[in-house]
């Protein structure tokens, strides 16, 4: 006799493949066409109470997910369908490169409704003690929880764990700045360099090295002293050929920057601005001496030829600038660092800062430039101690309570 099922529980039969029980109920209706979500079990028990948790994640109005699907299938989808139109060519590879190397040998054939917090520590643990940096590892975590936050939107799993897990801790980073006497060095070595202009423009505005170098001349004002940054130039690596293996389309592009803030006005300071205005005139030296060689490109910064600067380009000639003024190895990026803790170290709010740098977030400023703050609060001491030191020194002491009562003898 056939068992009878019971209110609400949906089919439930044995299979005759394999003895397993299945049951399965409908969740939806696409059209004419139920959508159902079937589980199977050793026994009948285990059926009903895998239906029941499907029952009670549809009633609340969570997502059934897909027990098959795979971190690999989910990544696949997530390139293609979503990242492939929401980021540029070199952050794409990047997420790519990350998931390849470090996401799919390990997690790549876990289910994805069933991964767990735990799985991904110890994953970030393994790739710590591996040797990776912090940062790289963080990004890792970063990765696979952005894809399981997909994942999430297209109710394909319940709960991120990623998210769940814990990132390892960041150490503080502090940018490496320029000292005054080092800075005399630098500018004692650039008097015959073409690129100083770029150099000293970074220097004194903190512009980003792809902010500097996508400046057109209708950016600047000269008269008003104050430039525009509206985009950043970038070098595009193009894609790699199925079929030769070489990498084709490799281009330099200009782009938008990344957040509302780092679209800013900067104001120049006077320096800046005759730095500028001498670029400018040997720019149009340059330009009349190659005639119709030149490429008019309407940047402010260019090779010979008058074409825009691959940004490689530049940061490798400003790190052999300061190795000839025996400074040893700097990044091209260190003169934003430099402009940023010169304007603290005079005293300019922090806040202030961040807005000149077209940082996001004021908690930014600080998490990169705190050191300095810690030398101003040391300022702080030195002139209360200014103040109130000398009072302590002349005997001029507070009055202090004492802890004793005096007693009245007759």
């Amino acid at each position: 006799m056939a068992r009878r099922r019971q209110n609400g529980e949906g089919s439930i039969y044995q299979r005759a493949s394999d003895g397993l029980w299945v049951g399965s109920v409908t969740l939806d209706w696409d059209g004419d066409k139920r959508v159902r979500k079937t589980v199977a079990a050793k026994t009948v028990t285990e059926v009903r109470e895998k239906l029941r948790q499907v029952r009670t994640k549809v009633d609340a109005g969570l997502p059934v997910g897909d027990d098959k699907l795979t971190v690999n299938q989910l990544l696949d989808r997530w390139f293609e369908d979503v990242m492939r139109h929401q980021v540029a060519s070199p952050a794409l590879s990047n997420y790519e490169t990350i998931a390849k190397v470090h996401i799919r040998p390990t997690l790549g054939r876990k289910k994805v409704s069933k991964l767990k917090p735990a799985e991904i520590d110890a994953l970030l643990s393994a790739k710590l003690d591996s040797g990776l940096s912090v940062s790289t590892v963080r990004r890792i975590r970063s990765v696979l929880a952005q894809a399981l936050t997909q994942a999430q939107r297209w109710e394909m799993v319940g709960r991120n764990a990623a998210s769940l897990s814990r990132p390892p801790r960041a150490p503080r980073r502090e940018g490496r700045s320029l000292s005054p006497e080092q800075i005399k060095k630098l500018i004692a070595e650039m008097t015959d360099d073409r690129l100083a202009g770029l150099f000293l423009t970074m220097l004194g505005t903190g512009l980003r090295r792809g902010e500097a170098l996508a400046l057109q001349w209708n950016d600047l004002d000269l008269k008003h002293a104050v430039l525009t940054v509206r985009d950043q130039l970038r070098r595009e690596p193009g894609r790699i050929d199925p079929e030769t293996g070489i990498r084709v389309g490799a281009a330099l592009v200009l782009v938008k920057p990344k957040t509302a803030s780092s679209k800013r006005s900067v104001p120049l300071s006077d320096w800046v601005a005759d730095v500028l205005k001498v670029h400018k005139a040997r720019q149009a030296a340059e330009r009349l001496a190659l005639g119709e060689a030149w490429r008019d490109s309407g940047f402010v910064f260019t090779t010979t030829i008058g074409t825009p600067v691959d940004p490689r380009n530049a940061s490798r000639a400003f790190s052999d600038l300061a190795k000839k003024a025996g400074l040893g190895a700097w990044h091209i990026h260190e003169l934003r660092h430099s402009a940023a803790s010169t304007s603290l170290a005079q005293g300019v709010p922090v806040e202030v800062v961040s807005a000149f740098l077209g940082h996001s977030s004021i908690r930014m400023t600080v998490d990169t430039y705190g050191h300095i703050g810690d030398a101003q609060l040391r300022s702080a001491a030195d002139a209360m101690d200014a103040a109130l030191g000398g009072l302590v020194a002349a005997g001029s002491r507070p009055p202090v309570a004492s802890s004793k009562t005096s007693t009245k003898t007759s």
